[in-house]
């Protein structure tokens, strides 16, 4: 009798424990804040993840740390930009002895080509012509919805127990980025071409104003390294003066202090704080990726339509 007490015991027990291990979340490294809210959204509560370059964090200068390391090592997917964005991240992954899943988020995203300086985007993937490719497609919302399906067939691969849940969460999400998309198209395309000309820090508006109709004016390049010439500020400030240019936006991620120059010199007010390369922390305006694009759409008509 005793004995078989015993044996249900540790029958129960070895359930319990097999329950545990199956629940256990699935540890998933995002490279930078964007990345880590979608993957976020998709994983629920099946996911969790550790993300690399925080809010208001610049991934064109990020330095991994040996805790990242650890946290890349023991992870079973690895979510990240590509485009060249981190072009820091393959040492990181050498290093770790990651031995996981790499999901690239931008794969089916048409690069966008710069018609600027090459050397000024010296760290930044080029295509076969030497041309240095835009790494800020997220900037695009219909880009955007391309990252959630690669997140959902990523998480999908490495946990399919869950695959229905993570496709549910991305089709919820990818419907929002649909009505942001058209709304976007929308309200830019409401207002006057000449109004829709607005000055940043550095050039990661790129999908942005292809994709909505808005023309992004920047003193540095693709990357925040970038050094910005005497020459380029005194062209921008010309432009500002010759087309009536109204609003300057600093970036969460970028130094102000240029932009302040630029905007006592050009009589031209700065029109809030954009989020380009990473979102605000958890009490910011723009917390989340829909969120981002809330706030920047916000910012951008407030100072385009002159209210």
């Amino acid at each position: 009798m005793q004995l078989k007490r015993f044996s249900l015991a540790l029958a129960m027990a070895l359930s319990l424990a097999g329950t545990a291990l199956a629940a256990e979340p699935v540890k998933v490294v995002a490279s930078f804040s964007v990345l880590g809210d979608l993957a976020a959204e998709v994983g629920g509560d099946h996911v969790e993840v550790t993300t690399l370059v925080g809010p208001n964090g610049d991934a064109h200068v990020f330095e991994p740390s040996p805790k990242d390391a650890k946290a890349l090592g023991a992870a079973s997917l690895l979510v990240e930009n590509g485009l060249g964005l981190e072009h820091w991240l393959q040492r990181l992954v050498d290093v770790s002895g990651f031995k996981g899943t790499t999901v690239i988020a931008s794969t089916g995203v048409e690069p966008r080509l710069w018609t600027g300086d090459a050397d000024e985007a010296e760290e930044l993937a080029k295509d076969s012509s030497g041309r240095a490719i835009d790494p800020h497609a997220w900037q695009n919302a219909a880009n955007g919805i391309l990252y959630v399906n690669n997140i959902v067939a990523g998480l999908s691969s490495v946990d399919p127990a869950n695959a229905a849940d993570y496709k549910a969460n991305g089709d919820k999400l990818v419907a929002k980025l649909q009505t942001i998309d058209a709304r976007l198209k929308a309200d830019f395309g409401a207002l006057p071409e000449a109004k829709r000309k607005i000055v940043t820090s550095h050039d990661a508006f790129g999908y942005f104003g292809a994709a909505y109709g808005v023309t992004f004016i920047a003193p540095e390049g693709l990357s925040t390294e970038s050094e910005v010439s005497a020459s380029a500020i005194a062209a921008i400030i010309k432009q500002i003066r010759d087309e009536k240019i109204q609003a300057i936006f600093v970036e969460n991620i970028t130094d102000p202090r240029l932009l302040k120059q630029i905007a006592q010199e050009t009589g031209v007010k700065i029109g809030g704080e954009l989020f380009s390369d990473a979102l605000s922390p958890a009490d910011g305006p723009a917390p989340t990726y829909v969120k981002m694009f809330q706030n920047n759409e916000a910012q951008l008509l407030s100072a385009m339509s002159g209210s």
